[in-house]
């Protein structure tokens, strides 16, 4: 191999390992634009290894004919180490938080960044930067397809100060109702401490719903306050 195509196969590498890693840069997303380079890189790096070890296998067969049954070159081997060391690196970015799962994404990204320098660097170009482009097209525009029209639910929790627990209770459920806001747990605290405020009797309780992504988690806050029977209501 000519060194300008070696050169070359590791710039394409970087572009287009930049170009998704700006994505998920610009999103604040746990591997972001230097990640997705080296990615990227490392896996171009890998096939270019295999690559020059099968060119100097066959020269070297074609001189010596008779190492024939004694030289190998597994073309898939190389490969198929770096797809599945990238594992590593994908279970780092994803996150368990709050009863939710975040970094799916990103963890995807670094294995199509990765399978994508491996086409680079075995010189698949024409797949290479098809692939590219629809990855970016993918995280760019298809994000925001789901966040307008897939119905996902975030997970919120709010701390109620109340008064008035029939009438507080009757609008809680009335208010998530009318939201489409699904309340998967209710909490009495043991430790009611009643609070004295304005001399009435205030009580808590913690609401645990399931909030739709295309609703505000602050206009539901500013919603609730509304009601004359409760006091106060945060989010924890």
């Amino acid at each position: 191999m000519q060194s300008y195509e070696a050169i070359l196969r590791i710039m394409l590498a970087v572009l287009i390992g930049g170009a998704i890693g700006y994505e998920r840069e610009f999103n604040n997303r746990p591997a972001g634009l230097r990640t997705h380079i080296l990615v990227c890189l490392g896996a171009a790096v890998i096939s270019l290894i295999q690559v020059q070890s099968i060119e100097e296998t066959t020269n070297m067969i074609l001189k010596y004919p008779q190492l024939e049954s004694a030289l190998k070159a597994d073309i898939g081997r190389f490969g198929a180490q770096v797809v599945s060391g990238i594992g590593f690196l994908g279970a780092g970015t994803i996150i368990h938080e709050k009863g939710s799962i975040k970094g799916l994404t990103t963890a995807a990204s670094l294995w199509v960044v990765g399978c994508i320098g491996l086409a680079i660097g075995m010189g698949y170009y024409m797949l290479s930067l098809t692939a590219g482009i629809a990855a970016v097209i993918i995280l760019v525009t298809l994000k925001k397809f789901e966040d307008r029209f897939v119905d996902k639910h975030r997970v919120i929790k709010y701390e109620i100060l109340y008064i008035n627990r029939n009438s507080t209770m009757q609008f809680l459920e009335e208010y998530f109702t009318g939201k489409r806001i699904k309340v998967t747990h209710i909490e009495y605290p043991l430790e009611e401490e009643e609070l004295i405020e304005e001399e009435q009797q205030v009580k808590k309780c913690v609401y645990t719903v399931l909030i739709p992504r295309y609703i505000s988690s602050t206009d539901v806050l500013y919603g609730l306050t509304k009601n004359d029977s409760i006091v106060k209501a945060t989010i924890l």
